[in-house]
């Protein structure tokens, strides 16, 4: 919402009250607010208005210890258990690059952010939660029973803002909404320039440089570099990698974070529409029936090529990515490579 709340922060509080068992996400929508506004209306009772403030939130993380990390976007929600080690922070980027805790950070996006207290049962948990400018969360992080609370309160007090009253104004972020199909007419340039590459971070200044979407890009490049997969290959690319214990990269983000999973995946778990992974250190809970494309994407690099797994939602976002591990400067795992030209393929006709 914008200007006056529809809801006040007592309103707020009272619905929070009769309904202690429902998702903060789900309650807000109920409510039509943002998960942010939901959190706000709360400061002064169960939460603490903090300060975005990323580099001094990454280097008092690591002193707090193991902790979830939690990023999400509306289809897919990625949790890692782990410690915030070797960050690093710029006011344009951010990253962390620990042996769980993986993240490249988008600091302009974060607006708004939370220290949270919720009473569960006889338990007190703790959380910092960060959102953007229209109150969707970017970025949070759980304390687990192993966490030095005594690190994370002196975090929170180095934070904190002198701001605590309760209620925010949030601003609408604007979308490009379904994305349309791009002239035809820049795919051989594109493919020129995609031929080209030699490190996959070269793929974004590409896009930028011809003013394409990800989505747009892989329609339009050919066969060579991208095909359309079935809507089965999400679940048989856990099912093999699983059986067959090979590595993975798992990409989960939104507008201020991206979380990566690098490692094997075990206990995959379908239920309804979602399909769960629920690993010692790596809880993954993606929405199926919102995966509208999948693409099997090959990149060139210096050491041959490397292939993703990316799905979009009907929206022409990317939902979810996933790589086979490999560290820079090594050829991509053949287990990987094979697994994914094996994937039920579709006409590409189907894709459009």
């Amino acid at each position: 919402m914008t200007g006056e709340m529809a809801v006040s922060p007592e309103g707020i509080r009272k619905k929070r009250a009769d309904n202690p068992k429902m998702r903060e996400r789900d309650l807000a929508r109920t409510l039509g607010i943002s998960e942010a506004e939901l959190i706000a209306a709360h400061c002064g009772v169960s939460a603490t208005r903090i300060e975005p403030r990323v580099p001094e939130f990454l280097n008092g993380m690591e002193a707090v210890g193991s902790v979830m990390a939690l990023t999400r976007n509306e289809s897919a929600v990625h949790e890692k258990i782990g410690v915030y080690e070797n960050a690093s922070a710029s006011e344009r980027n951010a990253i962390v690059l620990g042996k769980d805790i993986d993240l490249r950070i988008f600091p302009k996006q974060w607006a708004h952010a939370f220290a949270v207290e919720k009473r569960v049962e006889d338990t007190t948990r703790h959380s910092l939660q960060f959102f953007d400018e229209a109150g969707d969360a970017v970025h949070k992080v759980h304390l687990r029973p192993e966490s030095n609370f005594e690190a994370y309160r002196a975090l929170v007090d180095k934070l904190i803002s002198p701001n605590q009253e309760p209620g925010i104004t949030v601003q609408p972020i604007s979308t490009d909404g379904k994305a349309e199909e791009a002239d035809g007419s820049v795919s051989e340039v594109l493919r020129e320039r995609w031929s080209k590459m030699q490190d996959v971070h070269q793929f974004v200044g590409i896009l930028r440089t011809l003013n394409l979407t990800r989505r747009q890009a892989v329609h339009l490049v050919g066969e060579e570099f991208a095909w359309p997969l079935d809507g089965v290959s999400v679940p048989v690319m856990f099912e093999r990698a699983a059986e067959q214990e090979t590595p993975i990269m798992c990409f989960v983000g939104n507008r201020g974070c991206i979380q990566i999973h690098s490692g094997p995946v075990a206990n995959v778990k379908p239920l309804g529409p979602w399909l769960n992974v629920m690993d010692p250190t790596f809880h993954l809970h993606l929405r199926l029936d919102h995966l509208m494309e999948l693409w099997a994407v090959r990149k060139p690099v210096k050491e041959g090529h490397v292939t993703s797994l990316e799905a979009y939602d009907a929206n022409g976002r990317m939902v979810i990515q996933f790589f086979g591990k490999r560290h820079e400067g090594q050829d991509e795992l053949a287990d990987w490579r094979t697994l994914m030209e094996d994937l039920p393929r579709i006409a590409r006709s189907s894709a459009a």
